[in-house]
């Protein structure tokens, strides 16, 4: 009777892994695609180093999306100002909507606050 010859029970050696594969890797399993014990079994590496990897990638994600309060407060005025540019662009249409078809519908549906901003707009366009 011959015995068949086992497997070591060590693993893929995680330094002849580049850290691409290491990223897809996890990524797979935080997306829901695979789970961890089948990601084990496929790639051959062991639950506790994927366990690692993922926590190690997991403060090197946050690392990378950390912006200093300047960058996001530029990142913040920059979309006021790009909001606001549009909110005036659609008062100005509404305004102009309200003069061509003589119908005051803003009073109607919008706030009291943009009915008023609104009636100044037409103002000025009347001018």
């Amino acid at each position: 009777m011959e015995l068949e010859k086992k497997e070591s029970c060590r693993k893929k050696d995680g330094k002849n892994c580049t850290f691409e594969f290491k990223t897809f890797v996890i990524e797979e399993i935080n997306n829901g695609q695979i789970s961890l014990n089948f990601a084990s079994k496929k790639y051959n590496i062991s639950r506790s180093t994927l366990d690692y990897r993922r926590s190690k990638l997991s403060n090197y994600d946050s690392k990378q999306t950390f912006m200093s309060k300047e960058q996001e407060l530029k990142k913040l005025r920059e979309r006021i100002e790009e909001l606001e540019f549009v909110k005036d662009f659609q008062q100005d249409l509404i305004a102009n909507f309200e003069k061509v078809t003589g119908q005051e519908l803003s009073k109607k549906y919008l706030p009291e606050q943009l009915v008023q901003e609104i009636q100044r707009k037409k103002k000025r366009l009347s001018k």
